[in-house]
């Protein structure tokens, strides 16, 4: 069964209640990726303070109909059924002389929340102008907080946020919503530390999606229900997803195909896709823009360096391109089964890259217990000359420049416990970098998923080793 509840999401709420506590009017902006949790946290800010209102796409009089309703009952004020309105700017201006509406504002700063907002500009493009209008000749006036809250982030950014928006300048807050983090899953499923992992590899810190995972199944059983079969809730939501952005996703979809399949460089996705340079680089360019891929360049380089390498950065993107949509054909055939076992076969190769992602994302947040300006993955020759055996990776390497401090880690996602010489190795590769760095202090960690085996006792202070128990103990030491 699904689960409905309401984590986290504190420093959100702050965002929120300090803009609505400002003196005067407020016009806020509220945006995020679809299922991200904007209508339980606008919905739970709004309380009975004022009007939570989704729009659709049926246009403007259908939507002022419907919002008429809501509004009126907030008021206690039937006489706003009563009339009618061809656009909105008519409707807020005879809506904000009522004496109903009048009193509430006198007494306390209303909430208007005007959830998926970019459905109203679909069904009319003048919608930024006429809004930009009604807050600046009626709300602006009021005591009055408006929300303007969206999940397609292209629209958002480029017709409520963007400097040619009408709406430009006119907000006092904004705020895009991002998922949860790794230490909240703990609340959606009552999982040990190695299946809490696969789960965020899965299906990220996405809520909605974390609510749909039944808490009395296995983490398999979860996946299989969730995502290996047909009519399954999140089977086909990723392509929904893209169609929710962009109007002509094919292209779109066929870069991330690329990607999933370890196509991670400019000439390689070319090469794969089929499209020239510049339409790949343009399409990169929105995804990127949109949160849904990244671009990697190795620690230490300047921003002049060219070879990028593209990666999704959405996990659960990363899973449905790599193992449901080569299997669509299998699931629709309901041989969720034989796919399952597949998936099953492949996923520590996959799991070990979102390891060396998650403990990246757990190092920026301090479990280390202490902060670092930069952390990234570092790759580049050795200078040994040795064909074959002169270009070295490092998992992570990040960098404080107030303690001058380089720390050097490696992650590992075996069943096997890493051997003792694995800190060695991780030395003898980082010297490259530590030439770069004089003066440093150099710090080494490795983070294992079985744990270690060998003589690590007379392992030196500046080495870090921890195992899945030692992760989960410092993820969860203030929940």
């Amino acid at each position: 069964m699904s689960q409905q509840k309401f984590v986290n999401r504190i420093e959100e709420m702050k965002i929120l209640e300090d803009a609505r506590s400002a003196k005067g009017s407020s016009l806020f902006i509220l945006y995020g990726r679809r299922r991200v949790g904007k209508t339980e946290l606008i919905s739970k800010f709004v309380g009975d303070r004022g009007v939570y209102f989704l729009a659709t796409t049926e246009g403007d009089r259908e939507n002022i109909r419907n919002f008429k309703v809501i509004i009126s009952k907030f008021l206690g004020d039937d006489s706003i059924l009563k009339a009618s309105f061809d656009d909105w700017h008519s409707f807020f201006s005879v809506l904000a002389s009522g004496s109903s509406f009048q009193a509430k504002t006198g007494s306390s700063k209303i909430i208007i929340a005007i959830d998926e907002f970019p459905y109203l500009i679909e069904s009319n493009r003048a919608i930024p102008s006429v809004f930009q209008k009604i807050y600046d000749t009626i709300l602006s006036r009021m005591n009055v907080m408006l929300i303007l809250s969206g999940s397609s982030i292209s629209i958002m950014e480029n017709e409520v946020l963007s400097y040619k928006s009408p709406l430009y300048g006119r907000r006092t807050g904004q705020l895009q919503l991002i998922p949860l983090k790794f230490r909240h899953l703990a609340e959606f499923v009552d999982y040990g530390i190695e299946d809490l992992c696969n789960t965020y590899f899965v299906f990220g810190g996405v809520p909605e999606y974390l609510m749909k995972l039944d808490p009395d199944l296995n983490f398999w059983e979860n996946v299989s229900r969730n995502m290996l079969s047909k009519g399954a809730p999140l089977y086909e939501e990723a392509e929904f997803l893209l169609r929710t952005e962009f109007r002509e996703p094919r292209n779109y979809m066929l870069i991330l195909r690329s990607i999933s399949h370890g196509n991670h460089t400019l000439g390689e996705i070319c090469g794969y896709s089929g499209l020239d340079k510049s339409m790949v680089s343009k399409y990169l360019d929105v995804l990127m823009s949109l949160g849904l891929i990244t671009a990697e360049k190795p620690f230490g380089a300047t921003e002049k360096f060219k070879r990028r390498l593209y990666w999704i950065s959405d996990q659960y993107l990363k899973f449905w391109f790599r193992y449901v949509l080569p299997h669509k054909s299998e699931i629709e055939s309901s041989n969720t089964e034989e796919v399952l076992d597949s998936v099953i076969d492949d996923f520590p190769s996959f799991a070990g890259e979102q390891f060396e992602k998650l403990m990246t994302e757990l190092i920026v947040e301090g479990i280390l217990g202490r902060s670092f300006g930069t952390v990234s993955r570092w790759w580049g020759r050795n200078g040994t000359g040795e064909k074959g055996r002169d270009i070295d990776e490092i998992d992570i390497v990040a960098y404080s420049e107030t303690r001058k401090e380089l720390l050097f880690a490696e992650c590992k996602w075996t069943n096997s416990p890493v051997p003792a010489n694995a800190v060695e190795k991780l030395k003898s590769k980082s010297e490259t970098l530590r030439k770069q760095f004089p003066g440093c202090k150099y710090n080494y960690a490795i983070f294992s998923k079985s744990g270690f085996r060998g003589e690590y006792k007379e392992m030196s202070e500046n080495t870090i080793l921890m195992d899945l128990s030692d992760i989960q103990r410092e993820v969860f030491r203030n929940s």
